[in-house]
């Protein structure tokens, strides 16, 4: 028989806890192998964020001096403090000291050194210190969830200093094949597909945004699978072939390009459009509520360019269930009735002004 595998995000380790503690240090010490967890801090974490006071104050008795400087970090950023460069410094002696030595939190404590820089706008420091960062954490923790962080961190801070080139050469240090977890995969796809579109590399928007949905759904991310989904079609649309190779096939035959060879054709076929698609609109919250609703403009968009609105009829009949002002801008946009297109008049009006 094959090993059932338990789940390992630190929210299960809380609802465990939840539903069979409270336990002694002995039995949490035993979740935790189970669970293939090999320090405490993450697990801490979790109990803050996820309100497990209880719990918390057991696991506090157990973490090793950084573990607790850092915990005092996220604790403080929780509450709101945002001037924590004197802190994270402070942590970091801590994890260097002899006595209180530990690498792998000296390579986070750096990157969030590094965050703190940009924030105060010096980016080279924070470029120096992401990068010291990463090169600790994939020596000493590899494909751990700091190493993804400092690798997407990286990538980002490329992004945002107007170097694509250099976030995508980060991005491609997360391989879909290797030990990273399935939501750096998806984040580090989404990040990549939107460089590629920016650079009119069409073939390589598609396949990093159909990676990015896949990845997604793994990891049980779906709000991040349908807006890695949408971003598929979005690509695809104008690239439907009939003759076209299954997407996944595509994406398992390419290749990298040489230099001076030509960018790979998009060709979609037809049934892969229709499977995200309708794996999306499916997945989509059951309310249309909320102030900021990417998923559904992104869906309705869509639903317009394939000639499937239909499918939102009831909500394009409810103008009051939306609260998003450019999810009402665009249905008021696409509504051909003048009684109805009337109604999203008089309700963009309204959110426009609160």
């Amino acid at each position: 028989m094959s090993e059932i595998e338990l789940p390992q995000a630190p929210g299960y380790f809380i609802s465990r806890w939840r539903e069979n503690g409270p336990v002694d240090i002995e039995t949490l010490t035993q979740w935790r192998d189970e669970m293939n967890w090999n320090t405490w801090l993450p697990l801490a974490e979790a109990a803050m964020y996820l309100d497990a006071a209880e719990l918390l104050a057991i696991l506090e008795t157990v973490l090793s001096p950084a573990e607790t400087a850092t915990l005092g970090l996220v604790r403080r950023r929780m509450l709101g403090d945002t001037r924590l460069q004197q802190s994270i410094e402070q942590a970091l002696e801590i994890a260097r000291h002899p006595d209180t030595r530990d690498l792998a939190l000296e390579g986070r404590l750096r990157m969030e050194l590094g965050l703190a820089k940009y924030e105060l706008g010096d980016v080279e420091g924070a470029k120096e210190d992401l990068t010291w960062a990463e090169t600790r954490l994939k020596s000493v923790a590899l494909a751990t969830r700091d190493h993804d962080l400092s690798l997407i961190n990286k990538a980002a801070l490329h992004t945002a200093c107007g170097e694509p080139v250099m976030a995508l050469a980060v991005y491609s240090d997360i391989p879909r094949n290797g030990n990273h977890a399935d939501e750096t995969i998806a984040l580090s796809r989404l990040g990549a597909s939107r460089i590629c579109a920016s650079m009119g590399h069409d073939f390589d928007a598609a396949r990093h945004a159909w990676n990015a949905h896949g990845h997604a759904i793994k990891a049980n991310q779906i709000g991040m699978a349908i807006e890695g989904g949408a971003l598929f079609l979005d690509f695809a649309s104008p690239h439907v072939d009939e003759s076209a190779e299954k997407m996944h096939v595509q994406i398992e035959q390419s290749q990298p390009r040489q230099a001076g060879e030509e960018a790979r054709v998009l060709k979609v076929h037809p049934s892969d459009i229709n499977r995200v698609f309708e794996w999306c609109c499916s997945n989509l919250p059951e309310e249309n509520s909320g102030y900021e609703r990417p998923d559904l403009r992104a869906m309705v968009s869509l639903a317009s360019r394939f000639d499937k609105l239909d499918l939102f009829k009831d909500l394009i009949e409810d103008p009051d269930s939306v609260e998003d002002s450019m999810l009402a801008a665009i249905i008021q946009n696409l509504v051909d009735d003048q009684h109805l297109k009337g109604l999203w008049d008089i309700r963009l009006a309204t959110l426009t002004k609160l």
